[in-house]
């Protein structure tokens, strides 16, 4: 009996599973017919699991762009499990994919949000994913912070789920382009590593071998590496400017030949970088480490 009661929700805890507002919830009970299955007099009215995952169906279509009356005949009929993979295959325009990906994480639809990524890169490749849908992500997160100090929460979880997404795919290199693998490093206290496994991912799509050193990178640590392992190129991340110093290139031990340094992020924009390569995207960085060990 405890199980039953737990698996019929209520208005409110649906909507919340969902992202979307109470009323919103009535009016599709309203307008098409989605509402609780089941109705015992006197009680309040309850969604079963079979309710929720026709509501789910509906706010994914709905997100993926189908129209509301589409999207409800279409949930009406539904009866098994949500195939979210044929929902995101169906989303052909970029600016689309970006509104639905932002949306899904409005909802924390994980899951939605997982299978629209892993559809972006297997389609198009890290590269094209990250400039044509990833990074316009990102950017709508950050402006609905900057005007209304709001969807932190929501950056949290894109970006989590995207690290953990990028690291997955890098694998081992059974035959790498270079000899020697290059070096990644988000330098001083950054904390903001994102476009490191995005530039791992992206080498390993190319069949470049990296050792990516992660955050908050010391000058010590890179020294060492650059001994030990002699890079043909090295990548040095700030998102800060209080993480962009020059002394990461000025200060690292010399060897030969000499590799050849890239620095990427908003951090470097306050610093004479004429020194060193400034890349512009993370393309430009896969070029410019391609080019430094002649693939």
């Amino acid at each position: 009996m405890a199980s039953e009661v737990e698996a019929k929700l209520t208005v409110a805890a649906v909507a919340r599973r969902l992202g979307v507002a109470p009323a919103t919830l009535r009016t599709w009970d309203r307008r098409y017919g989605l509402g609780p299955s089941e109705h015992t007099e006197g009680e309040h009215r309850r969604y079963c699991p079979s309710d929720l995952a026709k509501l789910t169906l509906m706010r994914r279509l709905i997100v993926s762009g189908v129209a509301p009356s589409d999207a409800a005949e279409q949930a009406r009929d539904f009866s098994g499990e949500v195939k979210v993979s044929k929902i995101v295959k169906e989303i052909e325009v970029r600016e689309d994919v970006v509104d639905a990906l932002y949306k899904g994480l409005e909802s924390f639809d994980r899951e939605f949000v997982e299978a629209t990524l892993e559809h972006e890169i297997n389609k198009y490749g890290i590269e094209s994913a990250w400039a044509d849908v990833i990074v316009p992500t990102l950017f709508m997160i950050g402006e609905e912070w900057e005007l209304n100090q709001q969807g932190i929460e929501i950056e949290h979880l894109f970006s989590e789920i995207l690290t953990k997404k990028l690291m997955h795919r890098v694998v081992p290199l059974s035959r790498p382009v270079n000899a020697r693998p290059v070096l990644l490093a988000a330098v001083g206290e950054e904390l903001h590593s994102l476009a490191i496994h995005a530039l791992a991912a992206a080498l390993c799509e190319r069949n470049i071998e990296a050792y990516v050193l992660g955050a908050r990178t010391p000058l010590t640590a890179l020294s060492t590496m650059v001994e030990k392992c002699a890079p043909p190129a090295i990548f040095l991340w700030a998102q800060l400017p209080k993480n962009a110093e020059d002394k990461y290139w000025k200060e690292i031990p010399a060897i030969r030949p000499a590799p050849r340094i890239v620095v990427g992020g908003p951090g470097w924009d306050s610093l004479d970088c004429t020194e060193v390569i400034r890349a512009e995207g993370l393309e430009h960085a896969c070029d410019e480490i391609a080019q430094a060990i002649g693939a």
